[in-house]
């Protein structure tokens, strides 16, 4: 496709050989919230060019204080048809899949054969889709990189990556941690983690997502943080960068 006015400032960074790559790419988010929807626009802006995004959740107005596709005029829309609008306004020569339905257990086997990724990118708030998905891209040797908890935390400086063995101070993680090992998994999946504690007084029981009952505050910054550095993995691996 070459170098156009929406990336030629990324070419003149990583190369137009690496902005011709990107537009070969495949990329599939799971999780249009918070984190997810923040991976989706960096993607889209960097010029990979297919997107999968697979949320089944609506906007809600308790999403306005950090969901990108979350604004007054959007509220009860569909948070993948309002990204993939985004997207398309963004760069116009991306192909967008938009899938409007949470991803449940027995989904992860045909979704991953169905659109056959180059990366996925797990942005899921349930445990069990989660983990799932994160089993089958490693037996498939998919590459992954997967967002622990963005909740109750406000420093976006403790924010890292790191292989889910070597997390703390993260409940998700932990548990994530637990079910990989009992299916063997110890290793070799990269995160996105915070180091600092979750502030427990911030806790509250919802009901407002599928498959979960429980939510922390949040804040705008954390989970656009989150949601970047992950986007930032999967351009610089599929890109080569050394970093």
């Amino acid at each position: 496709m070459g170098i156009t006015p929406y990336n030629q400032r990324t070419a003149l960074l990583l190369g137009e050989d690496a902005i011709n790559m990107l537009t070969e790419k495949h990329v599939m988010v799971v999780g249009v919230g918070g984190v997810g929807s923040y991976a989706v626009e960096m993607l889209a802006r960097s010029g990979v060019g297919t997107l999968t995004i697979i949320d089944g959740d609506v906007v809600a107005p308790s999403n306005l204080n950090r969901q990108l596709p979350a604004l007054m005029s959007t509220i009860e829309m569909s948070k993948v048809d309002v990204m993939k609008q985004r997207i398309k306004d963004i760069n116009p020569n991306c192909k967008v899949n938009a899938i409007n339905r949470f991803i449940a257990v027995n989904d992860v086997s045909e979704m991953l054969e169905t659109f056959t990724p180059d990366f996925v990118i797990d942005a899921i708030d349930s445990i069990a889709p989660k983990i799932e998905l994160i089993k089958q891209c490693l037996q498939r040797k998919i590459k992954i990189i997967s967002s622990m908890g963005a909740g109750g935390r406000i420093d976006p400086t403790k924010v890292q990556y790191a292989d889910i063995a070597d997390t703390f101070h993260d409940g998700l993680a932990r548990v994530v941690r637990q079910r990989l090992k009992e299916q063997g998994i110890t290793r070799g999946l990269k995160v996105v983690f915070s180091s600092e504690q979750a502030r427990k007084s911030s806790l509250i029981m919802t009901n407002e997502i599928q498959n979960k009952i429980s939510s922390f505050g949040t804040v705008a910054w954390l989970p656009a943080t989150f949601g970047i550095m992950l986007a930032a993995h999967v351009i610089n691996r599929l890109t080569g960068q050394k970093i």
